[in-house]
């Protein structure tokens, strides 16, 4: 289940987006507009998703989040764009990364109390 929002996730929301890899969840985020998409099988799909809805490329980062470690990444063949020098599936810029972490823990805030 793909579930996309601006405000944290619920209980139940994390409990939803967990089914597909049970102690992983994907998630795309707009950095800009601050919107979450997660839940989804691969990440283009949550990509299409906040694209759909207004967002540009160049805000929006792949990752994800093991449940069972807390750990946050940000790996995602989404994130392989050279126009935007980003040259791997892992975020290399320093700052982006930072925001990525950040609002996954606001999205996600309920794991990290």
């Amino acid at each position: 289940m793909i579930i996309t929002k601006s405000i944290s996730f619920s209980k139940v929301e994390i409990e939803k987006l967990s089914e597909e890899f049970e102690t992983y969840i994907k998630t795309v985020i707009d950095l800009d507009k601050k919107i979450c998409s997660s839940g989804a099988n691969r990440h283009f799909e949550s990509e299409k998703i906040l694209i759909d809805k207004g967002s540009k490329q160049k805000d929006i980062w792949g990752g994800g989040i093991d449940l069972e470690t807390k750990t946050i990444d940000v790996n995602a063949m989404i994130n392989i764009r050279p126009n935007d020098n980003n040259t791997s599936n892992e975020l290399l810029d320093a700052k982006k990364r930072e925001r990525f972490e950040e609002l996954t823990k606001y999205f996600f805030g309920l794991l990290f109390r």
